[in-house]
């Protein structure tokens, strides 16, 4: 193995730990939300640091990859697709520590579980996770734009929810607390599905060498909220 080699393979090896803690976070959030965990939401608030710095030693790797050996083609497309894979990463652990206070906000108010599908749309989120990452991992395209399919559903999840929130609070003022972090909580697990679809891009680039950003394919009209992809 050339070193150009084994140096992409350590970029791929500390791009999968990154998307185990980050795996390992969002999941954390949203069960510290539904079973209204303190310990979940500790857990999140723990690893924060460990992906912060994790986010650093990759984008060290893959600088030195581009200087080092200058690569083309599908190379130089793993190694940009790889940069921008990370900064989604790091930005869903955010997310996922805002979900964690929210969870901690929450602890002590009713059960509101029949509000808003909670467990449904964070569901949702976390197959697009975890189907966005298979999809970099083995290279495969087909599995990348299922997640652009289903980050539609979200977003009418996300829709729904917000509509059935504002009805709770209409409905009783002293609503309003639980139903501000819940609506903080749907927010934000669509911002994680939005970073999941980035991360799918990415990876259309990547094997495919496409760029569909700003050119969804049928049926498909994501547009990244905050240009992250």
């Amino acid at each position: 193995m050339s070193k150009f080699d084994e140096s992409r393979e350590r970029l791929k090896n500390k791009l999968l730990e990154m998307s185990s803690l980050v795996e390992a976070a969002i999941e954390c959030s949203i069960r510290a939300v539904i079973h209204k965990d303190q310990g979940a939401a500790a857990e999140v608030l723990k690893n924060e640091a460990r992906i912060n710095s994790i986010e650093i030693e990759i984008d060290g790797l893959a600088i030195d990859l581009l200087a080092l050996h200058q690569p083309m083609a599908s190379s130089l497309r793993f190694i940009v697709a790889a940069l921008k894979i990370n900064t989604n990463l790091e930005r869903m652990g955010d997310l996922s520590v805002n979900i964690a206070h929210s969870a901690q906000l929450l602890i002590g108010t009713p059960a509101a579980e029949w509000i808003v599908d909670i467990p449904l749309i964070g569901g949702l989120v976390q197959q697009m996770v975890r189907k966005s990452l298979d999809a970099f991992v083995s290279g495969d395209a087909d599995l990348a734009l299922s997640v652009l399919a289903s980050d539609d559903a979200v977003d009418a999840l996300r829709t729904t929810c917000y509509h059935q929130l504002v009805a709770f609070m209409e409905k009783d003022p002293r609503n309003i607390r639980q139903g501000l972090n819940l609506l903080t909580v749907t927010r934000t697990l669509e911002r994680v599905a939005d970073h999941s679809t980035n991360i799918a891009e990415d990876v259309l680039f990547y094997v495919k060498g496409v760029d569909v950003r700003h050119n969804p394919p049928a049926g498909h009209n994501h547009r990244p909220e905050d240009g992250n992809s």
